[in-house]
């Protein structure tokens, strides 16, 4: 059978893109969000008419939202983020990454592991998604209550220690690590972002112009994901440390144009179609993929169970409603999905182990927000009061009784955790 052209291959692409977006607002009602209905039609797309090898070619095309994603996410860390509440961010964001980690040796042991391969595992369980979340929390105005804002400080910070494990993983398990950089190739990679830390601190001190053109952000977006990648700390994490060193060279952020929510915008939706275009039927037909989903979910809803011990009395005076924050917390979204995908390209894992990862992915973050859903029903809802969260515009500290006056995020942090 001859292989469908490119421009074949990108109408299938957008049909299956125009169909997941006129589903999803109709699931929307079931709080389903739509990153599991473009799932769901990638699903459809490869184990029918284009198979995942068929656009294959143009992966790096859609992992361009996710690494726009990650760049922002980088622009977003910053000292202000704690702030507010910083005793519960850091202890929601210590137990949210210590508490998957109880799952080592029952995966090692009960499955055979390899201990890179449960080490992804675990950062895909330590991961959360809460930018489905925050849209759900947005849409019944319940944003800039304090579990909302709570959840918009922690969204940021909570992702970088499960990054952490997954360029562990792959350091560990890759298949390209033993005849790739190996660690000689990591501590370069470690020295360089040292490096160019300096180096940005020292240019922006002698008054060097900040970058603001298009054009040097994707340069610096491009060239941080490939040294990261080069090196063996996978291009999610490069990415991340262009965005701070954007930030330290341009604190202001200005010059940005959108560029980075145009990336995200378009290509994103088509990265989710493609992962879902990655789940082969036959994987799904085996006992173990299901067997090893249903520990995985497991383990996932106890660990954020867990993180309920982070939320203290005074925090529950102070308004916080300790099982808004534990079902927030549950989805795993995409960054879930990207550390699979991630693993799968490097060969940490195979592709029973990534179905059993993108089936736990999908039923956290269904069922985490049908169960904050349900939380927030007896809960009045204030119209409008998210309009500008929703446009990540508003400051995430908004309200914040120790938030210095005139503080104000540079990016907004709510519109990368939004997407997030």
């Amino acid at each position: 059978m001859q292989s469908p052209t490119v421009l074949t291959t990108l109408l299938i692409l957008l049909v299956g893109l125009a169909l997941a977006r006129l589903s999803a607002g109709k699931l929307a009602r079931w709080a389903v969000p739509a990153i599991v209905v473009e799932l769901l039609i990638g699903f459809g797309l490869g184990n029918s008419v284009l198979p995942f090898t068929a656009i294959k070619p143009l992966s790096g095309l859609t992992e361009l939202g996710v690494l726009a994603l990650f760049f922002q996410v980088g622009l977003e860390v910053r000292g202000d983020l704690l702030l507010c509440r910083r005793g519960t961010i850091l202890r929601l964001v210590a137990l949210s990454c210590l508490a998957p980690l109880l799952g080592y040796w029952p995966l090692t042991l009960g499955f055979s592991m390899a201990p890179a391969t449960a080490l992804l595992c675990l950062a895909c369980v330590a991961a959360t998604g809460t930018g489905v979340t925050l849209q759900l929390l947005a849409q019944r105005g319940a944003m800039h209550t304090p579990s909302g804002r709570l959840l918009v400080g922690v969204s940021v910070l909570d992702d970088l220690p499960a990054i952490g494990l997954l360029s562990l993983s792959v350091a560990l398990g890759g298949s390209n690590w033993s005849r790739g950089p190996g660690w000689p190739g990591m501590l370069l990679g470690l020295g360089a972002a040292a490096a160019s830390l300096v180096l940005a601190n020292l240019w922006r001190h002698r008054g060097g112009p900040a970058p603001n053109s298009p054009l040097t952000v994707l340069l610096l977006l491009i060239g941080s994901a490939w040294v990261g990648e080069a090196s063996g700390l996978t291009s999610l994490l490069g990415a991340l440390w262009g965005g701070v060193l954007f930030n330290r060279l341009n604190p202001e952020c200005q010059g940005l144009g959108g560029l980075l929510t145009v990336l995200s915008g378009v290509f994103l939706p088509l990265y989710f179609i493609s992962v879902g275009m990655r789940i082969q039927l036959s994987t799904l037909l085996q006992s173990q993929a299901w067997g090893l989903a249903l520990v995985l979910l497991a383990l996932a809803v106890v660990a954020k169970l867990l993180c309920g011990f982070g939320v203290s009395a005074n925090d529950r005076r102070a308004g916080i409603d300790r099982w808004q924050v534990i079902y927030g917390l549950m989805p795993r979204g995409l960054p879930g999905l990207v550390f699979a995908s991630t693993a799968l390209a490097a060969g940490v894992i195979n592709s029973v182990q990534f179905s059993a990862l993108v089936l736990m992915v999908s039923g956290t973050t269904v069922v985490g927000l049908l169960l904050l859903e349900r939380r927030l029903q007896a809960q009045p809802r204030t119209p409008g009061a998210d309009a500008g969260a929703m446009a990540g515009v508003d400051a995430p500290l908004e309200g914040c009784a120790d938030q210095p006056a005139g503080m104000e995020p540079k990016a907004g942090a709510a519109g990368v955790a939004a997407t997030l």
